[in-house]
């Protein structure tokens, strides 16, 4: 299921994903897309804050992975832009954080095929403008995503 809507500042970017937090529980991965500069940290820090973390995100483009504690559930942010691909990935001992706390994953099409119960958001647009996707193929999900959508005080397209 595909369930599409549009945010056009930032902060309707975080509060999306602060309310989809809520329906986040230990081994859930969300794998994110988009350009540079979509708006895939911005929903990132919106999923930690609504999970209770607050210490400050930022992209771990150097580190791979940046650790949060604190909250209802750890959070691991990835960032796998400049791993080479899948077995980049486990060979570094990466997938050893599936099934701890919340996962996200940004630039996930480079380990795609590791992730298939993800719940996958593509992020496209310019200017003030998003256009998001999230793709999951359980209902329940879907639901989860379609009332954080609501919630956040956006509209499905």
């Amino acid at each position: 299921m595909i369930i599409k809507f549009k945010t056009t500042s930032y902060e309707q970017t975080e509060r999306f994903g602060q309310k989809l937090a809520s329906s986040l529980k230990e081994g859930d991965i969300i794998a994110m897309d988009g350009d540079l500069g979509a708006g895939k940290t911005c929903m990132t820090r919106g999923i930690a804050r609504g999970l209770g973390v607050t210490s400050h995100v930022s992209s771990p483009t150097f580190t791979i992975v940046n650790e949060y504690e604190g909250g209802r559930l750890r959070m691991f942010h990835f960032d796998t832009y400049r791993l080479e691909g899948e077995d980049d990935f486990i060979a570094s001992g990466l997938d050893e954080y599936f099934g701890k706390g919340v996962c996200v994953i940004e630039w996930s099409e480079v380990i795609a095929s590791l992730l298939p119960n993800a719940i996958k958001i593509r992020i496209t647009g310019s200017g003030d403008v998003r256009l998001i996707e999230a793709e999951t193929r359980n209902a329940v999900r879907a639901g989860a995503i379609t009332e954080a959508v609501r919630k956040a005080g956006l509209e499905l397209i």
